[in-house]
């Protein structure tokens, strides 16, 4: 618990009480800071007013994401990715998979097929998404 006083000498907790506080790196605060400013209009509509509601919405939209994520995906499991292609663990199958990249196009080689479960899992990678937005250009 941080303690500060106000100008009148009066003892203030910080946080309030019902929050936790948090230390992130500047790099990082300042990004989430000018998403936040270029984006608080928009942000107001969805009930958000304050940079540390945006935080929270943005940490409690990631954990809903990855709650889903893992609910509802097949138990595939990311190993590596490189510019030509990503290496996967299908766990049920019990079997290293290889994804290639063909002109920009993703290629299981296990199924041998570029609409397999496998292809869908990498297509939401983060990851593979920047590496084919660098193709595009």
């Amino acid at each position: 618990m941080v303690v500060k006083y106000s100008k009148k000498g009066v003892k203030k907790r910080l946080p309030k009480a019902g929050f936790k506080s948090i230390t992130v790196n500047e790099t990082v605060y300042d990004k989430f800071y000018q998403i936040f400013f270029d984006q608080k209009e928009k942000l107001v509509m969805k009930g958000v007013n304050s940079f540390s509601g945006y935080v929270t919405f943005c940490l409690e939209e990631m954990m809903r994401k990855d709650e889903t994520f893992a609910k509802f995906t097949p138990k595939i499991e990311k190993i590596s990715v490189d510019e030509n292609c990503i290496i996967l663990r299908d766990i049920p199958k019990n079997r290293i998979v290889e994804i290639q990249f063909h002109k920009n196009e993703l290629a299981c080689m296990l199924c041998d097929q570029n609409d397999c479960k496998h292809i869908g899992f990498c297509e939401s990678l983060p990851e593979v998404l920047e590496i084919q937005g660098k193709d595009e250009q």
